[in-house]
């Protein structure tokens, strides 16, 4: 066979050097190691998920048929993290309409992202390592080697997600809303389990405003779901988004969100993450060709999210509203899979989209200077320091 000049294919190595410990690298470190492959991971940080803060995030499970956790163990990576499958939840329009959106099978799980007992990271640096892989924190490679696979996380701030963790004695739930005031271009979330909460506002744009967003969603969901917080405790993230040309640089693999692999309507990246991490591993086994099976399994998903972004921006609210119904009406997992495939509108706007794709993302309030936004305080802070 003839490959081009961006594929990826070598003899199984004795060594990988894996560059991050996000869930990308460690995915990939994991079914490397179950095939008997020495992985040394570099990670910059001091530690495992420190980017993030033992807040919730949703692991989504509708991209494909199959049940993501399962199609994880396929792959050789355990679930021995805490995950709490959502079958159902509560959304909400501009006109504070409430909306059930459910499903027989899970739409997604609920699990933890950060440092701590349980949660996502901790749970796959653990496997790992029980694996024999050799993961090292605080060591920031400067010049990676010649067999590396590089998965260094975002590279910038196109959406950012600001809000609390807390105690609450609240029953379980699961809210969202579409609202301009709370979420530019976003939306705001609320995720309830086991006595935890995280409530949040993602913004695809209005960064500067982030705390006025952040106070007007705490308000909506105290009225509308009865939001009460104990200890509660601020946090930030952001992502990167961006459609990939290539998801190899310099003859390496690169995996992620580092790549480019995002899902551009709503930032649910940690299926991308995984997914990237096993292409890559499969392609070093000489399994499959990692620029052809990115392609094949991601590069269709990313130009629908980047459609669907495209659609989002431009029908408003009431478009919003509508889609609402929809998937309120019917097996929510099921229309939200035929959402994220390419469907026909996706596939008529995708030029149109791709033309342009920067400009529905970029925050133009935003140019981080003499701002406090997240990126500023957490991305270039954190950059101009290493």
């Amino acid at each position: 066979m003839t490959h081009s000049a961006d594929a990826f294919t070598t003899p199984k190595p004795d060594n990988v050097p894996i560059i991050g410990a996000g869930p990308a690298g460690l995915s990939c470190a994991i079914v490397l190691a179950r095939s008997g492959v020495n992985v040394t991971v570099y990670d910059r940080r001091p530690r495992v998920g420190a980017r993030f803060h033992n807040d919730f995030q949703g692991l989504e499970n509708w991209t494909h048929s199959a049940n993501i956790l399962v199609e994880m163990g396929n792959a050789g990576i355990e679930a021995t993290f805490d995950h709490i499958p959502v079958t159902s939840g509560i959304a909400f329009d501009a006109w504070n309409r409430r909306y059930t959106v459910s499903s027989e099978e899970p739409l997604y799980y609920l699990v933890r992202r950060g440092d701590g007992a349980g949660t996502l990271d901790q749970g796959l640096l653990e496997q790992a390592r029980s694996l024999g892989v050799d993961v090292r924190f605080n060591e920031n490679v400067k010049e990676a080697p010649e067999n590396a696979v590089l998965s260094i996380g975002p590279r910038t701030a196109d959406v950012i997600a600001v809000g609390y963790v807390f105690d609450t004695d609240m029953a379980d739930g699961n809210w969202v809303c579409f609202n301009n005031g709370l979420a530019p271009h976003g939306y705001a979330y609320l995720l309830v389990a086991n006595g935890r909460g995280t409530v949040a506002t993602c913004l695809f744009s209005g960064f500067k405003n982030q705390n006025v967003h952040l106070e007007r969603t705490v308000k909506f969901f105290e009225t509308h779901a009865a939001l009460t917080m104990k200890n509660p405790k601020p946090f930030g993230g952001y992502g990167n988004i961006r459609l990939p040309r290539s998801a190899i640089q310099g003859n390496k693999p690169v995996i992620g969100e580092h790549a480019g692999f995002q899902d551009s309507l709503a930032g649910f990246g940690m299926s991308y993450a995984i997914r990237s991490g096993v292409l890559a591993a499969h392609g070093i086994l000489g399994i499959s060709d990692y620029h052809e099976s990115w392609r094949r399994e991601l590069l269709p998903l990313l130009k629908t999210s980047i459609a669907n972004r495209f659609l989002f921006n431009i029908v408003g609210e009431r478009g919003r509203r509508m889609a609402l119904a929809r998937i309120s009406g019917s097996d929510s997992r099921r229309t939200l899979q035929n959402l994220y495939n390419p469907w026909w509108m996706s596939k008529l706007v995708l030029p149109f989209a791709l033309r342009f794709f920067k400009a529905p993302l970029k925050d133009k309030s935003c140019d981080h200077v003499g701002c406090s936004c997240v990126w500023c305080e957490h991305g270039i802070s954190q950059a101009e320091k290493e």
